[in-house]
């Protein structure tokens, strides 16, 4: 058996023992998700009405919700739109968003740790550092300038 199928059976006994059955559209959600790496809803949806054409836009942001619940998704706001989601089996990092060409460049928590470690004695404050965006200009931008 391959790592997609052992992990597609390792999902369905997840959401089964959460009470939770891992319907078709949760499946190509998830899927799209994880295919895209960091996805808006709207995104999401265009991949999955690709293999299924009766989802609707609100399975989709049920499905997101509900799959965040679970913790198999994440989200970040990336910009001044809809949350950007990613699987949670990616490794935590922070995003760095550049605001001239939009690219996403991901972070490593150790990256950040000097930051978290400054809020946590300052501030007595914990930072989620999947949840963190940070804008600014990509070296590629700035040397178009």
């Amino acid at each position: 058996m391959g790592d997609t199928e052992r992990d597609g059976a390792d999902l369905h006994d997840e959401l089964r023992a959460r009470g939770y059955r891992l319907t078709p559209q949760r499946q190509l959600v998830l899927e799209a998700v994880e295919e895209l790496g960091h996805a808006t809803p709207e995104k999401i949806y265009s991949v999955v009405r690709q293999k299924a054409r009766g989802v609707n836009m609100s399975t989709i942001y049920r499905t997101l919700e509900l799959l965040e619940n679970l913790q198999l998704v994440t989200h970040a706001h990336l910009g001044d739109r809809s949350p950007t989601y990613h699987s949670t089996r990616t490794p935590d990092h922070a995003h760095l968003v550049c605001r001239s060409c939009g690219q996403v460049i991901e972070v490593s928590p150790e990256e950040v740790e000097p930051l978290a470690s400054s809020l946590r004695q300052r501030k007595s404050f914990e930072l989620d550092v999947r949840h963190l965006a940070i804008f600014g200009t990509c070296g590629a931008c700035q040397g178009s300038r």
